[in-house]
């Protein structure tokens, strides 16, 4: 859930003492962002006090997070066990999620070239976990960010749902993205095709956002969490996660290309997907995210967008 309604932070109440009054005896601030601020609390539970308002879809993400917990993964998942309104503010109880951030994002810290088995294999086991959750009606009712409608209304393929996306994303600031990409307009038009072209393939439940820090893993290294579902969360092809995985796990280190080839290759081998496969759907996803943190190529995410066009073998055929 990262989208909120407004920036208003969340009123200077006394929360220990309503957790307190709630029957919770070992309260602690452990964390706070854009979202609001969260607090530990007894019985493998955590509170989140909310910025403003609740955000728009708050009762359909929560139905998508009930879906996906009904399943027997070998990881966790956000589950709301309750939810309240105090004074305005919203209040949700949730599972506390175990383990610690798989690796700080690469935006922060520069990855080794060599590719750590202990990593891929972490990324298989999440990746195949989440291709055993159903698509859900809930999960086809999920916006993806930046977006003003639900990624599924209209259609009943994935595929098409998605290029349909591509072209109202680029749309929004294409000539922006355009002076950096050769041919923009015709690489829309060819990851277009490309989407509507791929076969029919089985709907699954999609986090959208497996960067490392999303994927909380024990100390030996094997995932326990996935958290912060909601940036790009909906039902679709697995093929899709595993495309975006390969291509967001490394996006700003000095061997970020190298690895994302190297996942890339590792998840068509060991998943099944086709490589043209995951190549179209890298291609929708820089197309859909390009301007979501800026709209020109003075943001990081923009430029690397911009990047991964250039070199993408569907766009720039």
């Amino acid at each position: 859930m990262k989208t909120i309604q407004n920036e208003e932070a969340p009123r200077a109440l006394p929360w220990p003492a309503r957790f307190a009054d709630r029957g919770y005896t070992r309260v602690r601030r452990i964390g706070a962002g854009v979202e609001g601020v969260v607090y530990r609390l007894d019985e493998g539970r955590v509170a989140k006090v909310w910025s403003g308002r609740p955000p728009a879809g708050f009762e359909l993400i929560r139905q998508v997070y009930e879906d996906i917990a009904r399943h027997a993964l070998p990881f966790a998942t956000p589950e709301i066990f309750d939810a309240e309104e105090h004074e305005g503010v919203l209040v949700t109880y949730e599972r506390e999620l175990p383990g610690v951030s798989m690796r700080a994002d690469s935006a922060h810290t520069d990855y080794e070239r060599e590719l750590p088995t202990r990593y891929s294999d972490g990324l298989l086991a999440v990746l195949r976990g989440l291709a055993s959750v159903p698509g859900t009606d809930a999960m086809r009712q999920l916006t993806v960010e930046g977006d003003d409608r639900p990624l599924w209304r209209d259609h009943d393929r994935f595929q098409n749902a998605l290029a349909a996306l591509v072209a109202r994303a680029a749309a929004r600031h294409g000539a922006a993205l355009a002076v950096h990409v050769p041919d923009f307009d015709g690489g829309v038009e060819r990851t277009q095709e490309a989407l509507r072209s791929l076969p029919d393939a089985p709907v699954s439940a999609i986090h959208g956002d497996l960067v490392p820090p999303n994927i909380h893993v024990d100390a030996a290294g094997r995932p326990v969490a996935v958290l912060d579902f909601g940036f790009y969360t909906t039902a679709g092809d697995p093929a899709f996660e595993a495309a975006v995985t390969a291509a967001v796990w490394d996006m700003y280190g000095p061997h970020a290309e190298e690895h994302t080839a190297e996942l890339t290759r590792l998840f068509a081998h060991e998943l099944g997907h086709a490589p043209a496969t995951l190549a179209a759907y890298q291609a929708a996803y820089a197309l859909t995210t390009y301007d979501l943190f800026g709209p020109d190529d003075s943001d990081g995410h923009f430029r690397w967008c911009a990047e991964q066009l250039r070199r993408n073998a569907v766009f720039s055929a």
